[in-house]
Order: structure tokens, then sequence, then C-alpha cells
């Protein structure tokens, strides 16, 4: 049996299949303002016309691959710090004795301890976006998953998983639904109460399904040679104690700040010399760590790399706006459910070449806020077919370099994860869809 391909061959392999699109696909643009006050770019609506432009040439092609490595360098560079950071505590041995004391103490309760880690992630994907953050954390992850006698795919679930639920059913995602909401003209906060009980209804379906699938399919639990401990080292305690605190900043920093990728680095650079030297690795075994952390994540690092160049090379190509447009405008002939149905899967098959969802909000929007209103649909309606569709293909397509690290990290190839997966992404999406016709007839 041959063996399923590398992520990075996969990468490969759709870098190149997008540079042959742009000898297939007709090129043509949406004319574009920039905002003199804030400096965002915005599509003209009804402007798209067919233009001249030559397909991407092999050594362009191949120029992508490192353009869209140091494209995504703050990203690359907030991976391999975190990374680094989180081997460091690792080493320091505190990390497998609270996971082994807390399995402990929670022992008969597994199915507690994947709720409230779930919660903890989709809170966290709902107020910042988290996605290439979890990255980093998936060693803790796969130990404690592993203590508690489930598979990788459990561990992905519950973090990386409830995080892309969280941010795409958010009220309050400033990657997501506050920028959609922005470009179509709609309120901050706009209709919240909808949006947060359809996300804690889908939230309940998504912890169903991973509970049942983790009951179905456990495995052999992880076994410590310190089993019997019964409390927590003092130097233990305040590392913990020092992580927790690192996420609370992270958030503030976020939310209150207007953090980046580099103030994120910055913050765990520092969290990890200081926990190594509390944990008595010294400032040189401290450093060595934080190499041996940089070695891990690095493969993980440049999958995200090789991901970004294929938008470079559909943005070269000058044929992302001609995708948009063969997908939306046959919609204004639709029935307004199935239009807004139809939107929702369009923003689905739209995120594989354009695999930032904030960027996808920026290019559709304005295209679709017009062909709401000629349709009879709310911009509301709008904004929540691109929410459900757009953020939730993040589980699912192999562009997305945040998804194929993670994956990569916990040894899984994409066709094993792509088939654990679609089912829950189609159960989610059933969900989506049926808000979105609720919401038309609710007058949402």
């Amino acid at each position: 049996m041959k063996k399923f391909p590398n992520a990075l061959v996969i990468m490969i392999g759709f870098i190149l299949l997008s540079a042959i699109l742009t000898y297939l696909i007709p090129k043509g643009e949406y004319q574009r303002v920039t905002n003199p006050n804030t400096n965002q770019v915005t599509v003209i609506p009804n402007s798209y016309k067919l233009i001249d432009a030559e397909p991407v040439s092999v050594f362009k092609t191949i120029l992508a691959i490192p353009e869209g490595i140091v494209s995504r360098a703050d990203l690359i560079a907030l991976i391999l710090l975190i990374g680094g950071c989180f081997y460091i505590i690792e080493k320091t041995g505190a990390l497998k004795e609270g996971i082994t004391y807390l399995t402990i103490k929670l022992k008969g309760k597994e199915e507690v301890v994947l709720i409230l880690v779930s919660i903890i992630f989709l809170i966290a994907g709902a107020l910042s976006g988290l996605q290439e953050e979890v990255i980093a954390m998936m060693p803790v992850l796969l130990y404690l998953t592993s203590r508690l006698g489930y598979n990788a795919f459990v561990a992905i679930a519950i973090s990386y998983g409830s995080a892309i639920l969280g941010a795409s059913f958010s009220p309050i995602n400033p990657f997501a639904v506050v920028i959609a909401q922005k470009e179509t003209g709609l309120e901050f906060l706009s209709g919240s109460v909808y949006r947060l009980l359809i996300m804690l209804f889908a939230f309940i379906i998504w912890m169903f399904m991973i509970i049942r699938y983790a009951n179905k399919n456990k495995v052999s639990k992880l076994i410590e040679p310190n089993e019997l401990i019964q409390k927590i080292s003092l130097r233990s305690i305040i590392i913990l104690a020092l992580v927790g605190l690192a996420f609370v900043v992270l958030i503030i920093g976020m939310m209150k700040y207007n953090w980046g990728f580099n103030e994120m680095s910055a913050e765990f650079f520092t969290l990890g010399i200081i926990v190594g030297l509390i944990g008595k690795l010294g400032m040189n075994g401290t450093i060595e760590t934080y190499i041996e952390g940089f070695k891990e994540l690095v493969f993980a690092a440049m999958i995200v790399g090789f991901a970004s160049s294929i938008s470079i090379i559909l943005q070269q190509g000058k044929i992302i706006d001609s995708i948009i447009y063969g997908l939306f405008t046959p919609m204004q002939y639709l029935p307004k459910s199935l239009a807004a149905i139809s939107m929702m899967i369009s923003q689905s098959l739209l995120h594989f070449p354009v695999s930032s969802y904030s960027g996808q909000a920026i290019l559709t929007m304005p295209v679709l806020a017009p062909l709401s209103d000629l349709i009879g649909i709310s911009r509301q309606v709008c904004v929540l077919a691109y929410q459900y569709g757009a953020v939730m293909m993040d589980l699912v397509f192999p562009t997305q370099g945040a998804l194929m690290a993670v994956i990569a990290i916990a040894g899984i190839p994409f066709n094993k994860w792509l088939k654990f997966i679609f089912r829950f992404v189609i159960a989610i999406l059933f969900v989506g869809a049926i808000a979105i016709v609720i919401a038309i007839y609710i007058g949402f």
C-alpha cells in the first residue's frame, strides 16, 4: 500500500495546481478604493471586468514559495517562539506533573475534561480567532488526551476544532464577523444574541459528536512512573501559574491594545526564559532547550509559509476576482433561502483559494451586500453565510497552513484527518444552513 503524501508534498501539489489554474481561468478584477483614514482597501460592487494578464510562469511559481514564507514571517516567528516556550515548560516537568495530577483527580470524569478544554478553546476562538497559536500547544494537548485514554484526533477536535467553531459562530471575532459587518455597513455587535444562541447549539452538537467518537475509540491510557502523585511541587505551581497569567495578558493585549503576532512572540519568549530559570535549567540550558523546541516546529512553520504561496500565485495570476464573480453572480436568480444557502456553500468553496477568512470578508462582502439587497435577504444573513461557510473550512482544506501543521505534529496523514473531520463539518454546516433559513423567516 502506497503511503499518503507528506503534508509538504501536498502543499507543493497545490502550489503547482494554482499556477496551472492561472492558465485556465479567465483573468478579471474588481475596482478597489483605499480609505485614506484606515488604509483599508475595499472592493467596488458591480465593477468586475475581464483584463489582459499573463499567467504565472514556472519561475514565478517557484519564487512564490520563499515569498510566501517571508509574507508569514511574523506568524512563523510566533510558532517557533511559542513552541520553544512550551518545550521549555515541558522540560521543567511542570506540565506533566500538572496534567498527571489533574487526570488522577478527575479519574472517571474524562468527559468533563474534554468539555472544559473545548469550552476554553471555543471562547478563545470566539474572542480572538485563535488558530495558529494551537500549533505550539499540540504536544501538551496530545499528552493530556493520551493520559485520558483518547487518541490524537480527539486532541485536535477539542482544541483546534473547538477554536475554529468559536471563530465561525462568534458575534465578536475581530477577524471575521467584525470585519464582515463593517464591510456591509452593519453595527458592531448587531445580531449578537441570535449568533450566541446558534453558537451554543452548534457547540452542543460538536461536543456530542466528539464524546461519542472518543468513547468508541478509546486507547490505552498513558501511565507515568509517578502515578501516585498527590500534590504538585511549589516550583511547578509557580510555572503553571505564570503560564495561566501569560494567557490572561495575551487576551488583554489582543482585545485592548490590538496586539499582533510580534507582541505575542515577545511575551512568550520572555515567559520561556523566566520559566527556564525557575525550572533550574540555567540560562545556557534554557537557550539550548529553546533551540530544541525550534527544531521540533520548523516543519510546521514551513507548512504555513508554503500555504501562503498559493494565495500569492492566485493573486499574481489575477483569477481570484474571477472565481468570486463566477461563484456569486448566479445567485440573484435563486429563491431567498436557496440563494442564502448557496451563498454559504460558495463561501466554503472560495475559502480553498482564499486561505485568510479576514481577507475573504474584505473581498466578498462589498460584492455580496448589494447582491443580498437585490435578492431580498438581509445583510445580517449575508454575514451569517460568510461566517459559517468560510471559517469552518479551516478544518478541511489543506491550503490552511495551521491545520496542516497541527495534524503533522499529531502524526496524522491528511486523508485520515479528512475522513475523521468531514462528518463533523457537514453536521455543523447543516446547523448553519438551518440557522440561515430561520434568520430569513424571522426577519433577522
